[in-house]
């Protein structure tokens, strides 16, 4: 039987257009970043193609199997089957090694985007934080400037108290010396009227000869006085 009409041909060739269009696609895989939408339908439809071929392989390597028990019904020799084998080997390492890159791609990009993902909860927490450091910060600066404008407040209003205080005292001490004035005044009123009670009683009984005589004795007083007072 010729290689044209060997079935096992027939499906090498199928599986190898497979195997290279897998080799493409993977190539283009690894060139796509990890993070876009393109790379995760890349990494699907890799492992989808390697569960096929593998199953492919599968498949031809159980005719290899069958074909082994009894060569020369197949007109087959253990050149041949060794051939076969080998084929099958290198198709089923060359699937093999994309799978596990692939794989590996894919645990690698989970493994980030976790990582990213606790990063952003990191960043998330540390702002919440953060805000709220910040929110107490500004609370306790607001609840300082409240007892400072209270403390001024009432300092304010103890000075205004002492001030009234004061006021009051000096109205009361004015007060008393109003008081004690008025009598003074009204004491030497009620004196002065006693003097001139007795002064006119003096120059009623003296005469007018008496008054004549004391006018003169205050005029005499007078003068000395202003001469004590004003030229000594």
């Amino acid at each position: 039987m010729s290689s044209a009409q060997d079935p096992f041909y027939i499906v090498r060739e199928e599986i190898q257009d497979s195997i290279d269009k897998l080799q493409s696609a993977f190539h283009r895989w690894e060139q796509t970043a990890s993070n876009t939408g393109e790379y995760v339908h890349l990494t699907k439809e890799l492992l989808t193609s390697c569960e096929s071929i593998e199953w492919q392989v599968d498949e031809l390597e159980k005719t290899i199997t069958v074909a082994s028990r009894d060569p020369a019904y197949y007109g087959l020799d253990e050149v041949e089957l060794s051939r076969r084998r080998n084929w099958t080997g290198s198709a089923r390492n060359q699937v093999g090694t994309v799978r596990r890159a692939v794989e590996k791609g894919k645990s690698n990009s989970a493994t980030s985007k976790y990582q990213d993902t606790s990063r952003i909860n990191l960043y998330s927490a540390q702002d919440n934080d953060d805000f709220i450091s910040s929110e107490s910060d500004r609370q306790q600066l607001l609840m300082r400037q409240q007892d400072e404008e209270l403390d001024e407040l009432s300092a304010s209003v103890q000075r205004i108290g002492g001030v009234g205080l004061t006021i009051h005292e000096e109205l009361s001490g004015q007060e008393r010396i109003l008081n004690n004035l008025s009598l003074e005044m009204e004491t030497t009123s009620n004196r002065l009227d006693f003097v001139q009670k007795r002064v006119a009683m003096v120059m009623k009984k003296a005469g007018i000869k008496g008054q004549i005589m004391l006018i003169a004795f205050l005029v005499v007083l007078f003068i000395i006085l202003f001469v004590l007072v004003f030229l000594t």
